[in-house]
């Protein structure tokens, strides 16, 4: 019988060994992985949520900062009904918005191949949701006077 710490481990050296095909990948002392896709900083974590059901959490930092602006809300809202991958999350912050990209799935028994493919579809997706982002926070700067 395996333990619980046994099987997150397990998934998360699977997830290692997938992410670094693409990415330098530093593990955390807790044992979560993180790397940097271009700009967006991600980090995967394991858990077990139940007996013979382990997911790997992933989550993507994709911008942060950025002005509090009705329309980037909007946009971002758009976005995240148009993904497959994930979850999107804006926070509003004194300093802006702030916007993640989350995915969470079940990864017991997915090869290594399959996994990195997952993982690499979810932060393609944060990648290019934060270039469509800061292009319309860069748009809304220069339409409304402010300097970028």
């Amino acid at each position: 019988m395996t333990t619980e710490a046994a099987n997150t481990a397990s998934l998360l050296g699977n997830a290692r060994e997938a992410l670094e095909s693409f990415h330098d990948v530093h593990v955390d002392d807790d044992g979560a992985l993180t790397f940097r896709h271009g700009d967006v900083p991600c980090a995967v974590q394991a858990m077990q949520l139940a007996e013979g059901l382990t997911v790997l959490s992933l989550t993507c930092v994709v911008a942060w900062d950025l002005p509090d602006e009705p329309g980037l809300a909007v946009s971002a809202a758009e976005r995240a009904g148009q993904g497959l991958f994930g979850t999107l999350g804006v926070v509003h912050t004194e300093r802006g918005l702030d916007v993640t990209l989350r995915y969470a799935f079940p990864a017991d028994g997915l090869a290594v191949t399959a996994l990195g493919t997952l993982l690499m579809l979810v932060v393609s997706t944060a990648s290019q949701l934060r270039v469509e982002l800061l292009g319309k926070a860069a748009e809304q700067s220069t339409t409304d006077g402010s300097p970028n």
